[in-house]
């Protein structure tokens, strides 16, 4: 599913608009982005926690030259899925 259908789905589901369902999936997603920008986590109950997980410079290769490259450090944002999520598409 993309945006546009994502729009839809919300649209039909809550029955508003589909400026009001593009407008609160672009607050969500601008809000966490900042908000891992920040260096905050975001915990969200029974859904699933946004997290930075941070990831150790190392050497690598170049494929095309096999010449050897130093990767530099950074922080990677992580998703980990919530038990309500998980359990939506696999009911027991």
């Amino acid at each position: 599913m993309n945006k546009s259908e994502f729009i839809t789905h919300i649209a039909d589901q809550h029955k508003c608009t589909k400026i009001e369902a593009e407008k609160v999936i672009d607050t969500f997603t601008s809000s966490v982005i900042d908000a891992i920008g920040q260096g905050k986590e975001i915990s969200l109950l029974g859904f699933g926690n946004f997290t930075i997980s941070k990831v150790a410079a190392r050497n690598g290769r170049n494929p095309r030259t096999s010449s050897a490259l130093k990767i530099a450090a950074y922080n990677q944002p992580k998703f980990k899925v919530g038990s309500k999520l998980k359990d939506a598409k696999n009911k027991k």
